[in-house]
């Protein structure tokens, strides 16, 4: 089941075409057309959603701006989640995510996320981990040597002792930072000692507690406005209890008047409980207030003192920290920074012995990650060689060469590069020193084919860069016949458990497609367009492998054997 995979691309304005909209399937979907149709413009443009370079010549004539939009789907927890959240992205929904580039005539451009712009940068970091492009000039992901290390990993099967190393390394480095730090100059420990000594002294004296500036400020504002106070306080009570003809005075002759009434009217008598109740709820009042009244008393020397811890909490704030438990927690803070450079030798010899293990526990682990590694080269070389014979580049070498990092990272003390060499006679060079697209191309599909398309984690900053999406554009160039059919079957297989999307003119390998997309040229109204349309019945895929077959004029003899490729294409196993 897949991760995810590209559920539809929107397209308007861009080179040819006008206003166009393809939706994707799970499995092989296979593009094929005349030449010049149209097919790769698809790709192009998907790869400018995607944060790839952008020119206003793209703009079809006549224009102001080309909008491309990419939707993403996922069955399951999506690869982008944790892209979102590092971004600040709000996504409406968690199983799908939007990607749209604007172009406009002026010579500017800009994406969007979700509707919210985002910077090129950012979504070429989030590209890898939703589509991996296979074209001329165009193979993102294994180029890369650390994508490279990844798919060996994968093939190694180490998952486990991989971890383990990058969790080491982890707690080396901690112990790293911490001895630089304790092994600074004994002048400098010293004047940090004294700085920190000051600033632990000046908390403690302050005695700070939790919550009390917001208590300091309330009585503050009391004893500054104590006149107003009293008033206030005064003039309620007065008319609620003391003066004649008061609230509590009147409300007790109501209440007597009801119950005079209720002697001869009984009807009343639900009134009685909840007057009673309002009088005394009244009484409480005005004996609150005649208690607070007398409370009440100028006190200059209090609010003096309020002010000046009120002050002193102030200054504090400023230098240490924005809120008092900001404060205390820094106090905690410098008072351990204190405990440890005071025992700074201890400590040192503590963390030397710890450093020592924590490095002879990395190499070991490291070391043991290399062997299986190497073992596994050995294994994956001779397999993709196998596959890249199948794929009519029977005469190709592939080598994966080892340099070793002797301090080590993350990823163990490995650093690796696939060589190859496609001809006889040439040397050993990069994936990226190929000349030739086609043959890279399929020197990746060999690769995907071998390792599998085994989905790691789901988080955008410790994954693998596995793409859900394999886009092919040139894989058939200089291929056909009994290759064609091989690579198709390649392709298929890589489909089981990866939605892969290929551009070609070879009807062996549209013959294996899930789902089938006729891109054609039209002209309307005096201008070119780009059309797709989807294949949905056999006799349609038929009539496209025979002129694929054939060329414009379909022939019986073309058509039928175009039915027997499709028959014997979902016949076999791939």
């Amino acid at each position: 089941m897949l991760l995810a995979m590209l559920h539809e691309i929107h397209i308007q304005n861009y080179a040819v075409i006008e206003n166009l909209s393809v939706e994707f399937h799970a499995g092989l979907n296979v593009l094929s057309g005349e030449t010049g149709s149209g097919k790769s413009i698809l790709v192009d443009a998907l790869g400018l959603a995607l944060g790839g370079r952008a020119s206003p010549d793209v703009i079809r004539t006549g224009q102001e701006r080309a909008t491309i939009t990419a939707v993403f789907r996922a069955d399951r927890k999506p690869l982008w989640k944790a892209w979102l959240e590092e971004y600040g992205i709000a996504g409406s929904a968690e199983a799908e995510i939007l990607l749209r580039r604007e172009i406009q005539s002026g010579g500017r451009s800009r994406l969007l996320v979700n509707d919210q712009p985002v910077t090129v940068a950012a979504v070429k970091a989030l590209a890898p981990f939703l589509v991996e492009v296979h074209g001329q000039s165009e193979h993102v992901a294994l180029l890369e040597h650390g994508a490279q290390l990844d798919l060996l990993d994968q093939f190694t099967g180490a998952d486990e002792l991989l971890a383990q190393v990058s969790a080491l390394q982890a707690r080396r480095r901690e112990l790293e930072r911490e001895m630089e730090s304790l092994s600074q100059n004994e002048q400098d420990r010293l004047r940090t000692i004294d700085l920190l000594s000051f600033q632990a002294q000046e908390l403690e004296r302050a005695r700070l507690e939790p919550g009390e500036d917001v208590r300091w400020e309330e009585e503050k504002r009391v004893l500054a406005n104590l006149e107003k106070i009293r008033a206030a306080a005064s003039t309620a009570y007065s008319h609620l209890y003391e003066e004649e003809g008061s609230a509590c005075s009147r409300l007790a002759a109501v209440e007597r008047g009801l119950e005079e009434l209720c002697r001869y009217d009984s009807t009343a008598t639900q009134y009685l409980e909840p007057l009673a109740g309002s009088r005394a709820t009244l009484e409480d009042l005005a004996y609150f207030l005649r208690d607070y009244l007398a409370k009440l008393h100028a006190d200059p020397q209090r609010l003096e003192e309020i002010e000046d811890r009120l002050a002193l909490i102030a200054r504090l704030k400023r230098k240490y920290g924005k809120s008092i438990e900001e404060i205390l927690a820094y106090r905690d803070e410098i008072r351990q920074q204190l405990a440890r450079l005071e025992h700074a030798d201890e400590r040192r010899g503590e963390v030397a012995r710890e450093l020592e293990k924590a490095t002879a526990d990395y190499q070991r682990a490291a070391r043991k990650l290399s062997g299986e590694r190497r073992e596994a080269a050995k294994k994956l070389e001779k397999l993709i060689r196998d596959e890249l014979a199948q794929l009519g580049m029977e005469r190709a070498r592939l080598q994966i060469h080892f340099e070793t990092l002797p301090a080590g990272g993350a990823t163990g003390l490995d650093e690796v590069e696939f060589r190859v060499s496609p001809n006889p006679g040439e040397e050993l060079r990069p994936l990226e020193r190929i000349a030739s697209g086609g043959e890279l191309s399929r020197l990746m599909l060999a690769m995907k084919t071998v390792v599998g398309s085994k989905r790691p984690g789901t988080s955008v900053g410790t994954m693998r860069r596995v793409a859900p999406t394999f886009i092919f554009d040139e894989i058939d160039a200089g291929i056909g016949g009994r290759i064609a059919e091989s690579v198709g079957r390649r392709l298929k297989r890589l489909a089981r458990d990866a939605q892969v999307l290929c551009v070609t003119h070879q009807a062996q390998i549209a013959s294996f497609a899930d789902y089938h997309l006729f891109v054609e040229k039209q002209e309307r109204a005096g201008r070119v367009m780009t059309t797709v349309a989807p294949l949905e019945s056999e006799k349609q895929r038929a009539a496209e492998l025979a002129r694929m077959l054939s060329g414009a004029e379909i022939t019986d003899a073309a058509f039928k054997h175009a039915a027997t490729m499709l028959k014997q294409a979902s016949n076999t196993s791939p």
